[in-house]
């Protein structure tokens, strides 16, 4: 019979680690990560011996730097931009305009106006009123708000196909009963009422 395998140690981040410029990885919560050089190291590193020799042979200026500098240090490293960040506050900025589109075409539906109206009359005026109250440049939100005839006109399409299909949906979870009624108009054309 062999020996049973013995079971790895999976050591946890500590706070104190920062003193010696370690921070949790940002891919791997169980791996330590410098933040001083951006390398990652192995979960049997994060000894504190072991991240004290990393600090004084790598980085040996910053060996007696107290717990508030590294605590700064990691505050910036944390704020910092990188392409992430800066693709999601696009694609947050992004889905808002197509809300605000989606709010501003149903008015337009509702309206009953022709389709083109909310390019040529209703975008210029949010831009005037969001450059007159807020006092900035709508171009940002405004861009991403499609407005166009065609725009529009599938958009609202597809809202009624939306629509459609919920309450097919409805319809075929619910029970309810249908009463029929045959009629003829005047020159013999049979007409069937539910």
């Amino acid at each position: 019979m062999s020996a049973p395998k013995k079971k790895k140690k999976c050591r946890r981040y500590s706070f104190e680690y920062l003193t010696y410029g370690f921070i949790q990885s940002p891919t791997n919560k169980y791996l330590p990560m410098c933040f001083l050089c951006q390398t990652t190291m192995s979960n049997e590193t994060m000894k504190l011996s072991r991240l004290s020799e990393h600090l004084g042979k790598k980085h040996s200026d910053k060996t007696g730097a107290d717990v508030s500098y590294f605590q700064s240090l990691k505050e910036n490293f944390e704020n910092r931009s990188t392409i992430t960040t800066m693709l999601k506050a696009s694609q947050q900025r992004m889905d808002k305009g197509l809300e605000a589109s989606y709010e501003l075409l149903l008015l337009i539906a509702m309206s009953g106006k022709p389709h083109s109206i909310g390019e040529q009359l209703i975008k210029p005026a949010v831009g005037e009123v969001l450059k007159t109250v807020m006092g900035k440049d709508p171009n940002p939100e405004l861009s991403s708000t499609a407005l166009s005839n065609d725009s529009v006109a599938r958009r609202i399409d597809n809202m009624s196909t939306d629509v459609d299909d919920k309450l097919c949906s409805e319809l075929s979870n619910t029970h309810f009963t249908i009463q029929l009624d045959e009629s003829t108009f005047r020159d013999s054309k049979a007409l069937l009422l539910c």
